[in-house]
């Protein structure tokens, strides 16, 4: 790994738990780096999926396609966020969605396996996912949340505020599938606006 990766790695996972670049530097070995291009897949769905890919730059989603080949999006991806599939990590079981970067992308891939190992031999690595798995709950919590209780107006203002100027980079169709809506109802939502 090239130095500007490590150091983009130690700032990205200081900002979910504090690691010294010592901490980072015993965790180097296990991770690869790889950039996507924009619509290029970091997973399929129906693959077992083994890493944890945390990015480092640009914007990515999760997403599921129906019976009728409609893509309905999980979740982007920001830096600081990571693709992988719990229920692959855990049970063994096929990837239900897809992962995909919407930018170019640069990832920082690890085996689930070691990051475990790392928790339970280095104190500041078993902190740090700690912390990840609280994010991802909480991120999780408040996404169900504003389905069941946020008109589309206002997820769409939680997006930008979630996302500020990042959501200039996300695809209008993308945005539109991640809060819940049609294209047509998202349009009117940004002219109500003043965004278009």
């Amino acid at each position: 790994m090239d130095n500007s990766h490590k150091i983009r790695l130690h700032d990205t996972f200081s900002a979910i738990a504090p690691l010294s670049e010592n901490d980072v530097e015993l965790a180097v070995q296990y991770f690869t780096t790889q950039t996507y291009q924009p619509k290029e897949y970091i997973f399929h769905s129906g693959d077992l999926v083994s890493d944890v890919h945390f990015v480092l730059d640009g914007i990515g989603r999760y997403f599921y396609i129906d019976e009728q080949g409609n893509e309905r999006n999980k979740s982007l991806v920001r830096v600081g966020g990571a693709f992988t599939s719990m229920g692959s990590l855990i049970e063994s079981s096929p990837s239900p969605f897809f992962a995909q970067a919407l930018t170019e992308c640069t990832v920082a891939s690890i085996r689930y396996e070691s990051l475990v190992e790392l928790s339970r031999s280095y104190r500041n690595w078993g902190e740090f996912l700690r912390k990840l798995f609280e994010r991802l709950v909480l991120k999780k919590e408040r996404r169900e949340a504003g389905f069941l209780l946020l008109s589309a107006k206002e997820r769409y203002q939680e997006f930008l505020t979630e996302f500020g100027d990042e959501s200039k980079n996300i695809p209008l169709r993308h945005v539109a599938m991640y809060i819940g809506v049609t294209d047509v109802t998202l349009s009117r939502i940004r002219r109500e606006m003043g965004l278009t």
